[in-house]
């Protein structure tokens, strides 16, 4: 079975096809990342604008390298939500039609599955049930993925995303965007014990989330200091600690609640080495293991997108003539 997966959530058109025999045979992304830089920010309308000239010509692209032919697909997956509205519309859109056209199965696919089974395209991949923590740009949960399509959200943001906040401090530290890997690149050369930033909601039980007080902690804290570049990075390395600490501090919390010792760190902000390196640490005190997805798969891609709906399709599920984006969905409601 062959399945084209669209991805227009945000800023990214990326487009794959995977192949239930051979796996993901191409997969291609168009970034945005030049067109909002000039903003300091995604565009919505900027981004949908995009999308419309950049998807026909990218799955052209995608079909091509992949060596395949249209009439050879059996199905058509798209990204139906969470994200912003009018990008969403159009991969929806153009993967209806297009499925429509072809006479195949079309369906919309939940970003943030999409994002949690990109790990089941590497070869180790953990056993069910298993802990989650989704973190991108727009959410950061904690979830228990007791099997395949059934999710249990055990905490979450309760106002910025970590992918956001790391945006935000970015911004508010005069870097560019993208802000998290600039970010984070800057925090390398800072020194871990000048300054020491609060642990957002660790003070009280839970596995709920809050970043929004840590960015305006980091703003006051710019505000108060001589900011020549070595404090620059020093403020940057202690907003990145933060921000690792918290995680870790939370997914400790999230193995004694359930007893679970395997966690999938799936989104943007997963390609953070040194969340990597703090979670792998602590899951091995633990006892437990720490899957990530390589790196090309951690940001938005249609290689994730195409394997969510091959295994929807593959169940016989599949959508009506008529399509909904969804910018907010929950996870628990697939």
């Amino acid at each position: 079975m062959q399945v084209l997966g669209i991805e227009t959530s945000c800023d990214e058109t990326a487009i794959a096809v995977y192949d239930s025999n051979f796996g993901i045979l191409s997969h291609c992304i168009y970034s945005q990342i030049d067109l909002h830089n000039r903003y300091g920010g995604v565009v919505p309308e900027l981004a949908s604008r995009e999308h419309v000239l950049k998807v026909l010509p990218m799955i052209k692209k995608t079909m091509s390298e992949a060596k395949t032919e249209f009439d050879l697909l059996d199905g058509i997956a798209y990204t139906a939500g969470p994200g912003l509205m009018g990008a969403l519309l159009v991969g929806s859109a153009v993967g209806r039609s297009l499925a429509y056209t072809l006479s195949v199965p079309a369906i919309g696919v939940h970003h943030m599955e999409a994002h949690l089974l990109a790990l089941m395209l590497e070869k180790n991949t953990p056993e069910y049930p298993f802990l989650a923590l989704l973190v991108s740009g727009g959410h950061t949960q904690i979830v228990n993925v007791k099997a395949p399509g059934v999710f249990k959200i055990l905490g979450e943001s309760v106002d910025d995303a970590a992918g956001e906040a790391f945006d935000k401090t970015a911004k508010i530290l005069g870097l560019s965007y993208p802000g998290g890997p600039a970010l984070s690149a800057l925090a390398d050369k800072g020194i871990s014990s000048r300054f020491h930033f609060p642990r957002p909601m660790t003070d009280r039980p839970g596995l709920d989330f809050s970043f929004s007080g840590l960015k305006t902690f980091t703003l006051n804290k710019i505000k108060s200091e001589n900011m020549d570049e070595q404090t620059r990075a020093d403020i940057a390395r202690a907003f990145v600690d933060a921000v690792v600490d918290t995680f870790v501090i939370k997914c400790k919390r999230a193995i004694d609640e359930t007893g679970i010792k395997q966690l999938v760190v799936a989104g943007g902000v997963s390609a953070n080495k040194q969340l990597q390196q703090a979670l792998v640490n602590m899951f091995k005190q633990e006892g437990g293991e720490v899957f990530f997805p390589r790196d090309e798969y951690c940001t938005d891609n249609g290689a994730m997108v195409a394997y969510a709906g091959y295994l929807r399709i593959k169940k016989g599920q599949h959508d009506p003539l008529n399509f909904i984006a969804k910018p907010r969905w929950s996870l628990e409601s697939i």
